[in-house]
């Protein structure tokens, strides 16, 4: 295994009736003022939002809102969340929601604090961060990014047509509370598209090297076989909390950096999927699950190895009878035929690409990832987007 250090600073309440139990406490330790963010409004309606209301001023709490965080979430937006918490003395900011939500309070518990561009800073480049951002807590409504327990955040701008996601551990949620039940009534598109992101973030991970033995394979391959599992019973039964609640661990176990210690990784995929929805905002889970085999049937000779391994420890498909680039081939089949079992797309048209879209200038404007298998260019990119669409 490669050299690491390893660090993850969130406390993580987990399992059903959490929030009822430790939110009001949580709060009432980080000040008086707290800005309550959420997204569309499902939280109205299934009832989340009540329960944490009530949590809050069971504590005293002042509540600000900020609603209406969407999918992809905007530099525009993270702006207004600072400016209004900056209006507002924020002392807490409690993300309620999944990945989007998260993910765009990160950048506002930054940007509230900050006085010089964020996004030319810290996002067009790796920063250093040298203050403190506001305190964050999260509770998780969807199991998909994992960025409850990391300090992980895409942010798109719109203006410049860049998806770009960074990772700083000073942004770190203080808290997080996961309770199962408050994905049931997530909608099935989106669970499913949210257990593929959860896949699709150990694939990124497992296929890249060191590809001999290691704890991180390890534990990707029994975490993979997981995902499989729960997906397909969560499919079958919404409410099955055994099913639920494992997809909502596996999603945090696979980025909270844990899996990730000793590899290189890949996230080429993530990269050409990002600029996809940057031009398009297509739904970022199921892009993956368009672009994902495509891009392993362009790879799988240049790690011959782990693809091996990922059609007979992930699949249990049998070697017998078959070559070594077969038995490779068979495990990309297999995820391929996994996709389209789950009801994900398969093709960018499903997805609204069109013959207007200019994919030409989506695929120059990926990031090539230096962890993949094979170093990915502009023109053989532009060839896996054409092949998918």
């Amino acid at each position: 295994m490669n050299n690491f250090i390893f660090e993850n600073a969130t406390k993580v309440y987990f399992g059903k009736g959490c929030v009822k139990e430790y939110l009001a406490c949580l709060s009432a330790h980080c000040g008086q003022t707290v800005m309550l963010c959420y997204g569309g409004g499902s939280v109205k309606k299934n009832g989340i939002y009540d329960e944490v209301t009530a949590c809050l001023k069971k504590a005293g709490q002042n509540v600000i809102e900020f609603s209406g965080i969407g999918p992809n979430p905007t530099y525009a937006r993270v702006l207004e969340g600072a400016k209004l918490a900056r209006e507002n003395r924020v002392d807490l900011i409690l993300a309620v929601g999944g990945g989007s939500v998260m993910d765009c309070c990160k950048a506002i518990s930054m940007a509230a604090v900050y006085d010089g561009d964020l996004w030319a800073d810290f996002w067009a480049r790796p920063g250093v961060i040298d203050f403190e951002p506001l305190p964050l807590g999260v509770i998780v409504t969807v199991a998909g990014t994992g960025s409850e327990m990391n300090g992980g955040a895409v942010i798109t701008n719109e203006e410049l047509k860049v998806k770009t996601g960074r990772d700083y551990p000073e942004c770190n949620a203080r808290f997080a509370l996961m309770d199962p039940t408050y994905t049931y009534s997530v909608p099935k598109k989106q669970m499913v598209s949210g257990g593929f992101d959860i896949l699709s973030h150990i694939m990124e991970t497992y296929f890249s090297e060191p590809d001999g033995y290691n704890v991180s394979d390890d534990l990707s391959e029994a975490l993979m076989r997981g995902v499989i599992r729960d997906l397909r019973a969560s499919i079958r039964n919404p409410e099955d909390y055994t099913a639920r609640s494992n997809l909502m661990w596996e999603a945090t176990m696979a980025e909270n950096r844990i899996i990730k210690l000793g590899k290189r990784m890949d996230f080429e995929c993530h990269q050409m999927e990002h600029q996809l929805g940057a031009y398009t905002n297509c739904n970022h889970g199921a892009g993956l699950a368009v672009l994902q085999p495509v891009y392993y049937r362009h790879i799988y000779r240049n790690g011959l190895s782990k693809f091996q391994k990922f059609a007979v420890n992930v699949w249990g498909i049998s070697p017998e009878g078959k070559t070594e680039e077969e038995l490779a081939c068979a495990g990309v089949e297999a995820l391929a035929d996994f996709i389209k079992e789950i009801g994900l797309p398969t093709t960018l048209r499903e997805l609204g690409v069109n013959e207007t879209t200019d994919l030409e200038a989506i695929a120059d404007s990926c990031n090539l990832s230096p962890g993949s298998y094979r170093k990915m260019v502009h023109e053989e990119i532009l060839k896996i987007f054409r092949e998918c669409y």
